[in-house]
């Protein structure tokens, strides 16, 4: 081989040394980066990672910190198995403490609060009606409870009152219902425009008893507000916070099944009630030197403990009203 020719060569390894390492020197920069969606990624992200499998291969991150969960009720707060929570002071109707209170949920026989508020806006106490319902044929046909009405019996309001909100009477409801509106559909429209009237944003009726259906919802912060409206009526004030009450019929007297009138000292009503599908609910009211506090409890485990402890805690608190 001539001497032009070595020479040749030798300038074309020179050439091809030198580009293979262009190409060695490029490829360590290319690996260094990490491939992301078929793209070349750069080692670091440029905003900045949300976690360490987001960055290159051999880069440095430093994990984001972990915020302080910021506690979803006040200091001393006592434990309470309800799903949610409302406690209203009386007085200013102001908002003591809610947890999840506009949730919507089944309020059960709380339905029969505003059954009591629309009968006693539309007629008189004393207004005679004559029950269409057989309370035996309710009770095998739905589990009800009755207050043990007749076809044919005829009761004031008031004694039908008495019947709906001690013994939680599904059979009054129908009865008040029918005697006032006509007919329970037309009753029901008079409990969702009171509803609307009062802002209780949450609440749906579908009928006047509280009997589960999937249209028939409230909140604990309504079921609170509509109690102290139904507060605010002698009538209704002094019927919720009695033990029994002798109707004039024949029948027996008709007797409170709200227990919290007898487990906490200064309680004076107001409600329960309980379906499957709503556990146990309650709305309750004590006072205590002339200063009521109204609690509302749905999805409860144990209402009574419950709302013993949310008394216990709210007197404890400053009243924010005037």
């Amino acid at each position: 081989m001539g001497e032009t020719n070595r020479a040749a060569l030798g300038g074309l390894g020179a050439a091809i040394v030198g580009l293979a390492l262009v190409v060695l020197a490029l490829s360590a920069g290319w690996l260094s980066g990490a491939i992301y969606g078929g793209r070349l990624a750069p080692r670091a992200c440029p905003g900045g990672c949300s976690s360490a499998a987001e960055a290159a291969p051999g880069a440095l991150s430093t994990p984001s910190p972990v915020p302080t969960p910021e506690p979803t009720e006040p200091a001393g707060f006592p434990f309470v198995s309800a799903r949610s929570i409302a406690i209203i002071e009386n007085a200013c109707g102001a908002k003591l403490y809610g947890r999840d209170e506009h949730l919507r949920l089944p309020p059960a026989s709380l339905t029969k609060l505003m059954t009591a508020a629309v009968a006693t806006d539309q007629a008189p106490t004393s207004k005679l009606i004559t029950s269409h319902v057989d309370s035996a044929k309710l009770y095998d046909d739905t589990g009800s409870t009755v207050m043990g009405l007749k076809p044919g019996m005829e009761l004031s309001l008031l004694d039908l009152l008495y019947g709906l909100l001690l013994p939680s009477g599904n059979d009054a409801a129908i009865a008040i219902a029918e005697g006032i509106g006509g007919t329970q559909a037309k009753f029901v429209d008079l409990m969702n425009d009171k509803a609307q009237s009062l802002a209780l944003a949450d609440t749906h009726f579908t009928n006047p008893h509280g009997l589960y259906e999937p249209d028939l919802y409230s909140s604990a912060y309504d079921m609170a507000m509509l109690a102290r409206y139904d507060m605010q009526n002698e009538t209704l004030r002094q019927i919720v916070s009695a033990t029994s009450w002798q109707p004039r019929w024949d029948g027996p007297p008709v007797w409170n099944g709200n227990a919290l009138l007898s487990k906490y000292d200064g309680a004076d009503g107001i409600k329960i009630g309980y379906t499957e599908q709503s556990q146990q609910t309650i709305v309750g009211s004590a006072t205590h030197n002339g200063r009521r506090i109204i609690i509302s409890l749905m999805r409860s485990q144990d209402r009574y403990t419950d709302s013993s402890r949310l008394f216990d805690w709210a007197f404890a608190q400053p009243s924010p009203c005037p």
